[in-house]
C-alpha cells in the first residue's frame, strides 16, 4: 500500500481520504484547522498548502498528492496561485502524482458538448485561473519535471454536497420542507450533474493509472437533466409532493451580490445555467475504468444520506 497526500477535507477530499483508507493506504490529510474524517489510516495535519516548504516535507515518500482545495469562492485569483506553485513544487520534489481536482470554467461558454480537447478559452477571471493552473501543470509535466493529471467535473450533487451545489441542501431543503426552491435560471435546460462519488472514484483512478498522465479527463458523468427533472426524481424517492420551483429573477441575483461576495461572484458563470451544459465523457470511461452512476440511483443514495442526517 502507498502513501497518499490529500489537500482539502471537503466536500470531495474528505470522501477520498475515506475510500483510499479503506484500501489501505495510509492518507495524510492536510487542512488549515487539521480538520478531516477520524478513522484509522487517515492521518490529519494543520498546514497552509500555500507553504511551499511544509507541503514538500508533506508529501515526501508519497505517491500521490492530491489538489481537493477550495478557496472561497471570490478569493481564487489571489488564494489559487500560491496553493498551485506549492503543490506543483512538492509534487516535483517528492515524485509524487499530482492530482488536481478541476472543473469546466476553463472551457467558458460553448455551443455543444464539452470534451477533454476543447481549447481553454475563457474570459472570465476564474476560469482563468483555472486555465493557467492546468497550463503550468501540462507544461511542468512536458518538461519531465513531474507526472500531473487534472479532473474536471460539472456541477456535484450526492452525498457530502456542500450549500455550494447548486442540487444540493438549497434544493433539497425546501424540497423536503414542502416548500417552493428557488433555482437560478429556466427549470427546464438540459445540465450535467456529476456524482461526488464518481469523483472520488477519479481521482483514486487517475492516480494509479499512467495512461491518464499528462492530460486531463472528465469525471465519468451520466447524460444531462434538467433541474425540474431532479428536483422530480427527488420528491420520487422521497415520497414528497410534486416539487415548486421558482426562478430567481437575475435583478434579485445582482442585487443579493452587492451584501454578498460568494453571490456576486456567481455572475460570471450565470452562463452554465442559461443554455443546455453538457459534459461529455466518453473518451475518460475507458481509460479510468468506470462509467457514470445513473442520476436515478445517485438522487435515490443523496435522499437516504439527507434523512440519516
Amino acid at each position: 500500500m502507498g502513501k497518499h497526500v490529500i489537500v482539502g477535507a471537503g466536500q470531495v477530499g474528505g470522501g477520498l481520504a475515506e475510500t483510499l483508507a479503506e484500501r489501505g493506504h495510509e492518507v495524510i490529510l492536510v487542512t488549515r484547522s487539521g480538520s478531516g474524517p477520524e478513522r484509522p489510516g487517515i492521518s490529519p495535519v494543520a498546514a497552509d498548502a500555500g507553504d511551499a516548504s511544509a507541503m514538500r516535507r508533506l508529501a515526501e515518500g508519497a505517491d500521490a498528492l492530491y489538489n481537493c482545495a477550495n478557496p472561497r469562492y471570490h478569493r481564487w485569483p489571489v488564494d489559487w496561485p500560491p496553493i498551485a506553485a506549492s503543490l506543483l513544487a512538492a509534487a516535483e520534489s517528492s515524485g509524487a502524482v499530482l492530482v488536481t481536482l478541476g472543473n469546466l470554467y476553463g472551457y467558458g461558454p460553448v455551443d455543444g458538448p464539452m470534451t477533454e480537447d476543447l481549447p481553454l478559452a475563457a474570459t472570465g477571471t476564474k476560469g482563468r485561473v483555472r486555465a493557467r493552473m492546468w497550463e503550468e501543470m501540462r507544461a511542468a509535466h512536458e518538461a519531465g519535471r513531474v507526472r500531473v493529471t487534472e479532473v474536471r467535473g460539472s456541477d456535484y450533487y450526492g452525498p457530502r454536497s456542500s450549500d455550494q451545489s447548486y442540487v444540493g441542501p438549497r434544493l433539497l431543503e425546501p424540497l423536503f420542507a414542502g416548500k417552493p426552491a428557488l433555482v437560478l435560471s429556466d427549470p427546464g435546460i438540459p445540465h450535467s450533474w456529476t456524482y461526488l462519488p464518481d469523483v472520488v472514484r477519479a481521482l483514486a483512478a487517475a492516480a494509479e493509472e499512467e495512461r491518464a498522465w499528462g492530460r486531463p479527463w472528465h469525471v465519468p458523468t451520466a447524460p444531462p437533466v434538467t433541474i425540474r427533472q431532479f428536483a422530480e426524481m427527488v420528491c420520487e424517492a422521497g415520497g414528497l409532493p410534486a416539487p415548486r420551483l421558482r426562478r430567481l429573477p437575475s435583478w434579485m441575483l445582482k442585487a443579493a451580490g452587492l451584501a454578498s461576495p460568494f453571490l456576486r461572484a456567481l455572475g460570471e458563470t450565470r452562463y452554465q445555467f442559461d443554455r443546455p451544459y453538457v459534459l461529455d465523457s466518453s473518451a475518460s470511461q475507458a481509460v479510468l475504468g468506470f462509467g457514470p452512476t445513473p442520476v436515478e440511483d445517485g438522487v435515490k443514495e443523496t435522499v437516504v444520506r439527507w434523512r440519516g442526517r
